[in-house]
């Protein structure tokens, strides 16, 4: 079977990431869904012309200027919603006041305020259609088997970790609160280590912990405008996991005893490498897609999961605001005891 898809938004992860690259890079949703063997058509929607003229010519697809237009014309299997995040809510409105599709998946994080994400879930619930979030990182294989040793003991819990993340937690933080999400459950608490900078003036960085259970990561901001870094190291009871370059380079190290000290121990080198694949990120998630339209198992994000994880950056987002509150009372605080009395 064929599946119809609308991609809603050409931008850098819609169409742009991977223009001009080699064909063994899958970056984008365009690249990924027009190389897949069970999706298509691929239709595009864009205002931009210069991006649907470019799709047009490098997909051989139809492209609109509205997604009016496009769900006027095809009935869609599939929609992306790869648009600006202040839009995925209307965009997913329009999807499902003017089509019927089997699934959704939508960009990360599904909103900015978790009530609207919340009404996009719901109305998704309502109409039968299946909502997932882009969270890439979970169709990984690399990603999928470390998730295997930690439920076998491969990997030997409680575990502590350090995640490094930049530009901005809701933006590019949310994928390691997400991946920390799929690999240890659900947190049971946050703290707040610093509040941080914002990256544009809209998207907080701050510092934080988050527990599960026994294990607990810590959250660090790293300068995006210096460089990009994306990095986790978990240290376990029997070994150590590496999460390098964003994924691109996945490695475990076990422990033995060490040939020069009797009685100490240490990490294994050289290290375990495991099955890294994110050069093809978004190829791993609509391979991931076609085994949920098949009915199939998925690692995938559900809207419901996504929603949680929103709840979760919402929450330590509030709490670098109630910081920043806090340190503003303490500032005005001697200003208000240093007045005479009127």
């Amino acid at each position: 079977m064929s599946y119809r898809v609308v991609l809603a938004g050409l931008g850098a992860i819609g169409m742009g990431y991977d223009l001009g690259c080699p064909e063994d890079q899958v970056r984008t949703h365009a690249r990924a869904l027009s190389g897949h063997p069970v999706f298509g058509p691929l239709i595009g929607v864009d205002p931009d012309c210069k991006r649907r003229a470019l799709f047009e010519t490098t997909y051989a697809g139809e492209c609109y200027e509205s997604l009016a237009l496009a769900l006027a014309t095809h009935q869609p299997h599939l929609v992306v919603i790869a648009t600006p995040t202040d839009d995925h809510a209307a965009t997913l409105r329009e999807v499902l006041e003017r089509s019927r599709p089997r699934a959704v998946l939508c960009e990360k994080p599904l909103a900015y305020e978790l009530d609207t994400a919340r009404s996009m879930v719901e109305a998704c619930a309502q109409q039968g259609v299946a909502l997932y979030v882009n969270y890439m990182r979970r169709a990984d294989p690399a990603v999928v088997e470390v998730k295997r040793m930690l439920e076998r003991d491969a990997i030997l819990g409680p575990v502590k970790g350090v995640v490094w993340y930049s530009k901005g937690l809701f933006h590019n933080g949310s994928h390691f609160i997400d991946l920390m999400r799929f690999w240890l459950g659900k947190p049971c608490a946050a703290s707040l280590v610093s509040r941080g900078s914002c990256w544009e003036d809209r998207d907080p960085e701050p510092d934080f912990v988050l527990e599960f259970g026994q294990s607990s990561i810590s959250f660090l901001a790293a300068r995006e405008e210096c460089f990009s870094h994306y990095t986790v190291e978990l240290v376990a009871r029997n070994g150590r996991l590496r999460y390098e370059r964003g994924g691109e380079r996945v490695e475990w190290q076990g422990i033995v005893a060490d040939a020069h000290l009797p009685g100490y121990r240490v990490l294994h080198e050289p290290p375990q490498l495991l099955p890294a694949d994110m050069q093809r990120s978004q190829m791993n998630v609509t391979a991931q897609l076609a085994n949920a339209l098949a009915g199939l198992t998925t690692t995938l994000c559900t809207g419901p999961e996504g929603l949680e994880t929103l709840g979760d950056i919402t929450g330590v987002a509030q709490l670098a605001v109630d910081a920043q509150s806090a340190k503003e009372r303490r500032r005005l605080t001697p200003q208000v005891a240093s007045r005479d009395p009127a």
